[in-house]
């Protein structure tokens, strides 16, 4: 079969080939970046569910608008005027089938073969393919624990000219980095001034383990005159509440909306319009902030549990920043006193000793670290994050 030549640009996820190890009897898996199963509210999503059928069957069972369920627009609306998003109307969003469909449609709309997209270094892997696979030439910013470096990232701007610029600024994936206010405010100062598109990726913002992070740059944007304008941000409920729903939602301005609306209607004309009606109950239960408490408290204690045995099992052979939020550690092996500092020959000596993570060379568009991984800890409970650390300490 001759495929199409944009297939040229991209492979297989490093990740989901890396599952296919992951059928040996007893592994501990720290590669994943699913959110807990077990902390899904089954109750709360059970009765929402059935809401949306006792109150308004054909809104849940017939065919929806591309733009989304009305109802789940009002709710998600209200949703991010609770986190501080000035102004913000149900029409001013769309309903995607989770984020990633949200990052696609910009893809679609976008981006044109040969045009300039920056992203972070490293940045969510799924990102890096899909806009290649629209035919992007990638550039990538550098980060450090406070998010991108901004100065730096004013030095892209200018050479390279981007579409847009891709940030995910709250607990990054992979990075677990936190852009800090001064740092949020000065994007939107580049937007402005540059008349660029930035693209604010935010699937883990209310996974906060202490003090809440900064607002959102969405939110922010009130503050610095002319940049909502130049602001898209992709929100989901995959982390916070269920996957298996695959609610997410853009919002932009009306031109970008309206585009990628008709791009969204060529592929799967809207999104599941059960589980949007199951997600708009759900948000209208009051549910949700308990939820939010839960999780973030079992999150933060695996967090402080991983960060305390990897010090403990891994020593001076590994550098990380604990997160304050998100579902993963950042890593770099250092090769301190001989031990392995090439992060793929580690995960092959892991799985050997029945743990998994994923190497981090995957995470860059440009100039791989190669000493680098991502840790997860959102699935493993406190006792197998110390077992898979030290297994861990007995591979390295």
């Amino acid at each position: 079969m001759k495929f199409a030549s944009r297939l040229d640009n991209v492979e297989t996820s490093a990740i989901r080939e890396l599952f296919k190890l992951l059928g040996k009897p007893g592994i501990i898996s720290f590669a994943g970046g699913f959110p807990d199963s077990a902390m899904f509210d089954v109750e709360g999503l059970r009765e929402a569910s059935q809401k949306a059928l006792a109150e308004e069957p054909g809104g849940a069972l017939q065919y929806g608008a591309t733009e989304g369920y009305e109802p789940l627009r009002t709710q998600l609306a209200a949703f991010e005027r609770g986190k501080g998003v000035a102004e913000i109307e149900p029409q001013q969003l769309i309903v995607t089938t989770g984020s990633q469909q949200a990052l696609d449609l910009i893809g679609k709309t976008m981006v044109s073969p040969g045009d300039k997209v920056i992203v972070e270094g490293p940045t969510f892997l799924a990102t890096i393919q899909c806009f290649r696979l629209y035919g992007a030439d990638i550039q990538s910013a550098p980060i450090d624990a406070r998010g991108v470096q901004v100065d730096r990232l004013e030095q892209l701007i200018v050479e390279h000219r981007p579409k847009f610029v891709y940030l995910i600024p709250t607990f990054g994936n992979p990075s677990g980095a936190l852009l800090s206010l001064e740092r949020r405010r000065r994007v939107l100062e580049l937007a402005v001034k540059h008349q660029v598109l930035v693209v604010e990726d935010d699937p883990y913002g209310d996974l906060y383990f202490g003090e809440a992070p900064p607002p959102s740059m969405l939110a922010l944007s009130k503050d610095v005159p002319g940049s909502r304008e130049w602001i898209a941000h992709c929100g989901s409920m995959s982390k916070v509440l269920s996957p298996g729903l695959r609610v997410g939602w853009l919002i932009a301005q009306p031109e970008l909306l309206a585009k990628a609306t008709m791009c969204k209607q060529f592929s799967d004309a809207h999104t599941s319009t059960f589980a949007q009606a199951t997600a708009a109950q759900y948000l209208k239960s009051g549910r949700m902030p308990a939820t939010l408490a839960n999780v973030r408290r079992k999150y933060a204690e695996r967090s402080h549990a991983m960060a305390q045995a990897l010090k403990r099992e891994l020593g001076d052979a590994i550098e990380f920043t604990e997160p304050k939020g998100g579902l993963f550690f950042w890593a770099r092996l250092t090769g301190a006193g001989g031990k392995v500092k090439d992060a793929g020959e580690f995960a092959r000596r892991a799985i050997e000793q029945g743990v998994a993570f994923v190497p981090g060379a995957p995470f860059f568009a440009k100039d791989a670290d190669p000493s680098t991984l991502r840790l997860s800890f959102a699935t493993a409970d406190v006792e197998k994050i110390k077992e898979g650390v030290a297994r861990l300490g007995r591979a390295l």
